[in-house]
């Protein structure tokens, strides 16, 4: 294989192209604490620029206002990592974008910047599809054990492209 990236990244991402073309239907990432990981598995498939249409890596809080629309009140209120800013994370995407839907990442990869309410490995993923009852809201949070930054983030990535799954 000639691709830097992990291989059971670049499996998920080919199974997430594939279905999604099958499916007919666009996708778009919005992504923090992966840093552009989901982006990357996704492009390094032949063919993805058939369902991906883009890929927004907000990694401040500035970037999640400026390029997502991510409202001010919501991140002072519940912080960058919660599932309401995932969703308006996820939700900026869509409208951004002419995708048909989106997953957003965001989280804590370590070493640093843990706390009590939210340790290191904390990531959250929101799922938004277009033409969807915005009041639906599909997100989760996982606690990843602590084994690393690069473990974290990988771990995330794969759960955000088992969200792209038609």
């Amino acid at each position: 294989m000639d691709d830097c990236l992990d291989p059971q990244l670049i499996e998920e991402a080919r199974r997430v192209v594939t279905a999604n073309l099958a499916a007919g239907r666009r996708i778009v990432v919005a992504e923090s604490c992966t840093g552009g990981l989901v982006s990357a598995a996704l492009t390094s498939i032949a063919g993805s620029s058939s369902v991906f249409e883009a890929g927004y890596v907000t990694y401040s809080n500035d970037a999640k206002m400026d390029m997502l629309q991510v409202d001010s009140n919501i991140l002072e209120t519940f912080g960058a990592v919660s599932i309401a800013t995932a969703w308006a994370m996820a939700q900026g995407a869509l409208m951004r974008s002419g995708a048909d839907v989106a997953v957003a990442i965001t989280g804590i990869a370590g070493p640093d910047g843990g706390s009590e309410q939210k340790p290191v490995g904390t990531v959250v993923f929101a799922r938004a599809q277009k033409d969807a009852d915005p009041e639906d809201v599909i997100a989760d949070t996982r606690r990843f054990e602590d084994t690393g930054r690069g473990a974290i983030r990988r771990q995330a990535a794969l759960v955000a492209l088992a969200l792209l799954m038609p």
